[in-house]
């Protein structure tokens, strides 16, 4: 890559990164996921300024064209994002489904006491 391409990759990453914080600020994204992307940026950022980091890695995994180590990192990467998604999803509609009942519960509750208040 040309050194433009390195200012501008690592120039993306800052911007990602400062944007991943203002949205943690305004509490549209928690934490948590904040930290996730962090721990890229810190990641990609090297590689970004130093490209030769990326021969010794794909040689020590055994990736013999450089750019498709990137490629699977990010693969792998989306990969776990995805199905830790899958998770907090599923468990989100468990909590989900617990409070609607509770809230169907509480209604009935409420109504058999009008009613019995009526009489």
């Amino acid at each position: 890559m040309s050194p433009r391409a390195h200012i501008f990759v690592a120039a993306v990453i800052v911007i990602t990164v400062l944007f991943t914080y203002r949205l943690v600020s305004k509490q549209v994204l928690k934490s948590k996921y904040a930290l996730l992307w962090s721990a890229v940026a810190v990641i990609l950022l090297p590689l970004a300024a130093v490209p030769g980091l990326l021969v010794p890695i794909s040689d020590w995994v055994g990736i013999s064209y450089e750019p498709a180590t990137i490629l699977f990192a990010s693969t792998a990467f989306l990969f776990a994002v995805t199905v830790h998604l899958s998770y907090e999803l599923s468990r989100n509609e468990q909590r989900l489904q617990a409070l609607a009942e509770e809230v169907a519960l509480l209604q009935a509750r409420l109504e058999t006491r009008s009613a019995l208040e009526e009489d």
